[in-house]
């Protein structure tokens, strides 16, 4: 494909409440075996671009782990491949990523040194299938300066979160509003864009003099009565996980069969980090109902609506309901657990009861097994 890839995974979101303290929104854990931010490398891999850069920074420590191979997404390794950027302290610059342009700006070299004409740059925190080919020939076809992705959201859904567009009849932008008080469109921006290079270098620099650092700020709304943008419509399944109810929902969404096979049955495939774990395991008196069990985990009680991670261990008469158990969580005989979230490497001892009366509980319990 004529374009590189960047993946922008530095962000963080206080909406997400204790889920981030520990992990980037990029590294949340999705479907019981992959990261967010799987989606995005796969759609790109099955594109055939095969030269991707991500921009990391807040609690990056657990993504830059699970990006430490490019193997699994099968990216170029004799042409281009993966390369993960952290800020780092330069003779010319000591911040940190300022914003989004700020980011590119960084690390504007890796843009000056590729040969491709083009750029996807996409965000890291959403859940979708997309082939990036057909947006790009759209770009071209619209002979447009840039392209973003937008999806039409159902009436009466809450959209303040979003930046929100308004196109003509050609589909060229001509409002935009980032994350407005009170929205005039449901249409909004997937944070996915497609611009030709030399341009995005341009716009960069040109930010970078003038002290602006947000790419939808200071670039898509700023430029667009000067630049011909347009918007390319996504009709399929998109999440973003920007909220923990947000994050809750599109664990839960894998437990529907049609959305289940769309990701894990219908060609292009998505791809994560392997470990090397044994099938699950389901002891006599296990009960398990419309769940996810990934690999590594031991189930002895019941399971019901509800995804649990790799390496989680369920007691005698456990009763798990509605919940989402995150990896090496130990969960002790007798244990009562609804409508949570259990935090990775959480430990519980027998007959502990936890269950989210007003809305999705966030459960964070000490971890027994590793405090000597």
């Amino acid at each position: 494909m004529r374009a590189i890839g960047i993946v922008l995974a530095g962000g963080n979101n206080h909406r997400m409440k204790e889920l981030s303290q520990k992990r980037a929104i990029a590294a949340m854990p999705i479907a019981g075996s992959y990261r967010s931010i799987d989606f995005v490398l796969s759609n790109m891999s099955n594109s055939h671009i095969q030269k991707v850069a991500v921009f990391t920074q807040y609690n990056a420590r657990s993504l830059n782990n699970h990006l430490s191979s490019s193997k699994w997404w099968d990216f170029g390794r004799k042409q281009g491949g993966l390369s993960v950027f952290t800020p780092a302290v330069t003779a010319d610059n000591s911040s940190w990523y300022r914003g989004t342009a700020d980011a590119i700006y960084q690390n504007l070299d890796y843009l000056k040194n590729s040969h491709e004409p083009y750029v996807i740059i996409a965000s890291g925190d959403c859940v979708y299938k997309m082939d990036y080919n057909k947006l790009l020939e759209y770009h071209i076809a619209k002979k447009a300066d840039i392209t973003v992705v937008c999806r039409d959201m159902e009436d009466g859904k809450s959209v303040e979160r979003y930046g929100t567009v308004r196109m003509n009849e050609e589909s060229r932008i001509e409002e935009f509003e980032e994350k407005p008080i009170m929205a005039k469109s449901q249409t909004i921006s997937c944070g996915i864009y497609v611009i030709r290079r030399r341009q995005l270098i341009e716009l960069i620099e040109k930010c970078a003099e003038e002290d602006r650092y947000d790419f939808v700020k200071d670039i898509l709304i700023r430029y667009k009565n000067l630049k011909r943008i347009y918007g390319y419509k996504l009709r399929t399944y998109w999440r973003n996980i920007a909220s923990v109810e947000d994050y809750f929902n599109t664990n839960m969404d894998f437990l529907k069969p049609d959305i289940r096979r769309y990701f894990f049955q219908e060609f292009p495939d998505i791809y994560s980090k392997v470990d090397d774990l044994p099938p699950a395991k389901y002891n006599p008196g296990a009960k398990v109902k419309n769940s996810l069990i990934s690999s590594g985990c031991i189930v002895n009680g019941s399971v019901e609506d509800s995804v649990v991670f790799k390496s989680a261990y369920i007691g005698n008469n456990c009763v798990i309901k509605n919940s989402i158990i995150l990896n090496d969580v130990y969960i002790g005989d007798n244990t009562v657990i609804e409508n949570c979230i259990v935090e990775s490497r959480d430990t519980f001892p027998a007959n502990s009861r936890y269950i989210g009366e007003d809305g999705i509980k966030i459960v964070i319990e000490k971890n027994m097994r590793y405090t000597f």
